[in-house]
């Protein structure tokens, strides 16, 4: 769980920029110089489990092997990507120095952070330096991200127990079901770098699709 604190004592429509900024900079980020890992991976759905072997590189880019299967062997590819891709260590002034930072209503969720600017539209909430919820409009659709609870890594936080949803940005009728995600990271050694070391992901059933679980698991996990 994310720890309970007081309250973020802010008025509406006040600048919240520092605020924001600092959740921003508390994200777990790699070192720019990363060199890579490498490991098995398995995949995990009801009594069928697939095993592999896969690579990260300094480019982020997956290649995995020994999984003969291209939809599961693209499935596993895409959450060491998402996971990398978050871990790319990015100034705040180069992300969002277009935009501005109001605050909105406070609720158990944390401070509403409302975005003017390059990227309006999008909303954050923000609470003991955690960015509890992201409503983001990516490639002509909105998601909504909920973080449930962190892992503390002493160097930042990472998203532990997570809910995604998308929506129509016109309508905002969800164009998904809702996901749950439970993230498991471990260090790699003792100087910081963390990596995903399990995923499971549950979906909701949506739309005439039945509802699923699949499990990610790697393993054997060393630094290039």
């Amino acid at each position: 769980m994310i720890a309970n604190a007081s309250p973020i004592v802010l008025a509406p429509g006040s600048d919240c920029r520092e605020l924001f900024q600092a959740a921003y900079e508390n994200r777990y980020t790699w070192d720019p110089v990363f060199s890579g890992y490498r490991g098995r991976c398995l995949w995990v759905k009801d009594d069928r489990v697939v095993e592999g072997q896969f690579e990260l590189g300094a480019d982020l880019k997956a290649h995995i092997d020994g999984i003969e299967d291209e939809l599961i062997a693209k499935s596993v590819s895409s959450q060491l990507w998402e996971v990398a891709i978050h871990r790319v260590r990015r100034s705040f002034e180069k992300t969002h120095g277009e935009n501005t930072f109001t605050a909105g209503e406070n609720d158990d969720v944390g401070l509403e952070v409302i975005v003017g600017g390059k990227n309006l539209g999008d909303r954050y909430r923000i609470k003991n330096d955690v960015v509890t919820m992201v409503h983001r409009h990516i490639h002509g659709t909105v998601v909504t991200i909920f973080t449930k609870s962190t892992t503390n890594t002493g160097y930042g936080y990472l998203s532990h127990t997570y809910s995604s949803q998308y929506h129509d940005p016109q309508t905002n009728e969800p164009t998904s079901g809702v996901s749950q995600f439970t993230d498991t990271f471990v260090p790699l050694a003792d100087d910081g770098l963390w990596v995903l070391s399990e995923r499971l992901v549950e979906k909701d059933a949506f739309d005439g699709m039945a509802a699923e679980q699949q499990l990610f698991k790697f393993v054997d996990l060393k630094q290039l």
